[in-house]
């Protein structure tokens, strides 16, 4: 394909943005030929088309490229309709809240031959297929089991910043805007990917354990414990009720050291036994509207594909469908203000969440919080 793709935004505003931001980046490639957002297009050229309604830009406006960063409900519909419009499609995470939306917008991009790349940042690294390969050559002994932790910040503010925001279902339609499947989805997709899982059916058991801070329908401080079909486990402690933000990381224990891959960071540590000192790596990353666009034009293999990311939406049904958060012991919830939002944090949640990923078990099975 030559000339500059065309590209549609749905959702310009928070998030959004960046992906305005980075498509005008890339004026010699592509065009922004149309924006949709009920709150307005923002500041965006004048020859850029712009719609209050996501359906009706992918509906009237020829795309190579449709950006989707809108309401996690409407992220099925509106991916299959661009896809059906013959857009390939930039899929925000969670890129869907059911394993049937999954297996129905793959059967999507077979008919259309287009493609869904979706959001996980954090797999645009080749810090992901690296780690594997670490964990899988026997460097640090045999594989015990896969971590991960999230420790974030989050205000009562941020809760609310939607209509949608905090729920796991409205209406009847599954949401998942909890701690594991949305703020910190890429601490479980990461993990995912190191361990190799990438289909629903590679998600055997999962066990999770889902705590809450605020005042919510859905989980702020989680762990989770995940026994894949090839027999390895996966057990990660993530919150948003930390005093202040951790870079988060994936770990993966073996017999004789461990690894930690900062997957913000895209640095490699590898800890073996008996050496003081870990070894640090450090590797590139490219970013996913790029590598859709070398995709379209070149044919190549995407980092973040929708059909590596069955397992994550494995979980996140499980997580949505599963047992309502309990509330945390209010002993335990500190309450602050700060530059006019007000925090929930958790005392010991720091070492609660490593404890998960360490030990390979849920905060219930280890007694904490």
């Amino acid at each position: 394909m030559t000339g500059r793709l065309r590209v549609g935004i749905a959702g310009v505003h928070g998030h959004g943005r960046s992906h305005v931001d980075a498509t005008l980046a890339r004026a010699k490639d592509l065009e922004l030929v149309a924006v949709a957002d009920p709150r307005g297009g923002g500041d965006v050229p004048g020859t850029t088309r712009v719609f209050a309604d996501a359906a009706a830009m992918l509906t009237e406006v020829e795309l190579d490229i449709a950006i989707l960063s809108t309401p996690i409900p409407t992220h099925t519909e509106l991916a299959a309709l661009g896809l059906s419009r013959g857009a390939h499609v930039l899929l925000e995470k969670p890129p869907v809240p059911s394993v049937a939306d999954h297996r129905r917008l793959l059967r999507e991009v077979d008919a259309a031959s287009r493609a869904v790349q979706v959001g996980f940042q954090s797999l645009g690294s080749a810090g992901v297929p690296a780690a594997a390969e670490v964990a899988a050559s026997g460097t640090i002994g045999e594989v015990l089991h896969f971590g991960a932790v999230g420790l974030w910040s989050r205000s009562e503010e941020y809760w609310r910043r939607a209509p949608w925001a905090g729920h796991r279902v409205i209406d009847g339609r599954l949401v998942a805007d909890g701690v594991v499947t949305n703020p910190l989805a890429h601490a479980v997709a990461t993990a995912f990917a190191i361990a190799g899982a990438t289909e629903p059916e590679d998600v055997a058991e999962v066990d999770a354990d889902l705590r809450r801070a605020n005042d919510m329908d859905t989980d702020d401080t989680s762990s989770l414990v995940v026994r894949l079909r090839d027999g390895s486990r996966l057990a990660a402690g993530l919150a948003v009720t930390a005093t202040e933000r951790h870079e988060p990381y994936v770990l993966v224990r073996g017999t004789r050291g461990h690894l930690v891959y900062h997957y913000t960071l895209d640095t490699l540590h590898i800890f073996r036994d008996g050496r003081a000192l870990p070894r640090t790596f450090e590797f590139a990353r490219v970013a996913l509207l790029d590598d859709l666009v070398a995709h379209i034009r070149q044919g190549s293999a995407l980092v973040a594909p929708l059909s590596r990311t069955g397992a994550f939406t494995r979980v996140l049904e499980a997580v949505v469908t599963g047992p309502a958060p309990t509330a945390l012991d209010p002993r335990l919830v500190r309450v602050a203000a700060s530059e006019g939002e007000t925090f929930r944090t958790v005392e010991g949640v720091e070492d609660a969440c490593e404890a998960v990923a360490w030990q390979g078990r849920t905060f219930s099975e280890l007694g904490l919080l």
